[in-house]
């Protein structure tokens, strides 16, 4: 998918283009550092250190990170709020917390420090993409306790560029602003994309003719390269995909450069790690494994070997872009959300890359699982139909369902039900997308 046709741009080189053996050196010791500073500030990390039977002073190479015990979302929220602070209180000078989790939220606390650090990052993911301080970043990212607004904001402002600070919802007012204001860059989550790109055919808005937006940066939730292709096409932009997560820092942990063939890590502050989800043990470069990081220059609440529940693949071998940092693949899928249907193992990227390769349907779809009385587990999708395929008539509406049952039972292995919808039948998102409705939840 490499898309680079000029030298892409790098915000830190002598970060960005270390040689490994010097970035492994700077690695070891500021994970020295980290594992000593919890374990004399943090309780619940003495305690599980202990556990494990392992002190800071066992830290001596890298390969000893597997010493350290993992931490989980579990343990946030049983420390919530503050328990895993390192610092006072009143060195605490933002709170984040995390959206869409049931119970407590997990808390993301900055130090002033820690938000030097968001913006260093974040100036990298939009360097990467190719912005400069002469662009106009149109920020349709959630503002709140969500991390998304401000990390976006903070990174726009990093490198100089203008930020229009939309946030969500109003999507012809985005439009207009999008328009008038001549964006060049775009971020939000890719449904959300997609919403817009609606919007402006709705409002007979030339996209190609009117808009300047030349690349979008587009994370929060996951999403395939046939959406990636979608939203290229519709909203005449180059797509780069962004990784993050509150626990570490929010958006800008990891980016896509221009040769698209992975996310660049910012691995000289959050030191990664793929391991088997079952074993816990770590994976080989190249192998599915679920995404593990320490923050190592965290100030306020630097977590050890935190579990993102995330599949991925790593490697570390050096891109054409000239970045040096490990590279993470799209996020496969999760250890937590996936789908067991009849004892088949479902991932809803695998319904969604089936979905947007049949011609005639819009990247708009549901997910349903459900579990009539005394009978097997059901599979629904529901896909909207484009206005064309809407317009040709109920018969190729059935032919194109008849199809997507072929290809998503031979995906899957299971058979599913399938409806595709009419046009504009399926509620839209402005921020992460809800996309499965898994009834089984809801019966006794």
């Amino acid at each position: 998918m490499a898309k680079a046709k000029q030298t892409p741009l790098i915000w830190n080189k002598e970060a960005e283009t270390m040689p490994r053996k010097e970035l492994e050196k700077l690695q070891l010791q500021r994970l020295q550092a980290t594992a000593e500073l919890v374990y004399t500030k943090v309780p619940f990390y003495k305690q599980a250190f202990d556990d494990a039977g392992v002190k800071p002073a066992d830290i001596k190479s890298l390969q000893d990170l597997i010493k350290l015990p993992f931490t989980s979302k579990q343990d946030l929220r049983d420390n919530y709020p503050f328990g895993l602070l390192t610092v006072p209180l009143e060195k605490i000078v933002r709170l984040h917390a995390s959206s869409g989790t049931t119970g407590k939220p997990t808390v993301g606390p900055y130090t002033a420090r820690d938000l030097e650090i968001w913006g260093e990052t974040m100036a990298r993911v939009y360097t990467a993409a190719g912005a400069t301080a002469s662009d106009v970043v149109h920020n349709s990212y959630g503002y709140g306790l969500f991390t998304g607004g401000l990390g976006f904001h903070l990174g726009a402002e990093r490198i100089g560029a203008a930020v229009v600070p939309v946030s969500g919802g109003l999507s012809k007012r985005q439009i207009m602003l999008m328009e008038d204001f001549g964006a060049t860059i775009l971020t939000c989550t890719p449904s959300y994309s997609l919403v817009l790109a609606e919007t402006a055919i709705e409002m007979g808005v030339d996209v190609r003719a009117r808009m300047r937006v030349r690349a979008g940066i587009f994370g929060a939730e996951p999403w395939t390269d046939e959406m990636r292709e979608e939203i290229e096409a519709k909203l005449n932009l180059e797509a780069f995909d962004i990784y993050g997560l509150t626990e570490m820092v929010g958006p800008g942990v990891a980016v896509e450069c221009p040769y698209h063939e992975g996310l660049h890590i910012a691995e000289d502050h959050f030191l990664p790690e793929a391991v088997d989800p079952d074993s816990g043990e770590p994976v080989a470069d190249g192998k599915i494994g679920e995404l593990v990081f320490t923050a190592i220059t965290k100030e306020g609440q630097p977590l050890i070997r935190y579990r993102t529940r995330d599949r991925i693949t790593l490697t570390r071998e050096k891109c054409a872009c000239g970045r040096t940092m490990a590279r993470m693949s799209k996020v496969k899928g999760r250890t937590d959300d996936m789908l067991i249907i009849r004892g088949v193992n479902v991932f809803p990227s695998s319904i969604e890359s089936v979905l947007l390769a049949v011609d005639g349907v819009e990247p708009h779809y549901l997910i349903l699982i459900d579990r009539p009385k005394d009978k097997l587990d059901e599979l629904e999708v529901w896909v909207e139909a484009s206005d064309d395929l809407w317009k040709r008539g109920e018969y190729w509406v059935k032919e194109t369902e008849k199809k997507l049952y072929h290809d998503l039972f031979e995906t899957l292995g299971i058979t599913p039900k399938v409806k595709v919808a009419e046009p504009h039948s399926i509620q839209r998102s402005e921020g992460k997308a809800k996309r499965i409705i898994d009834r089984r939840e809801l019966v006794g």
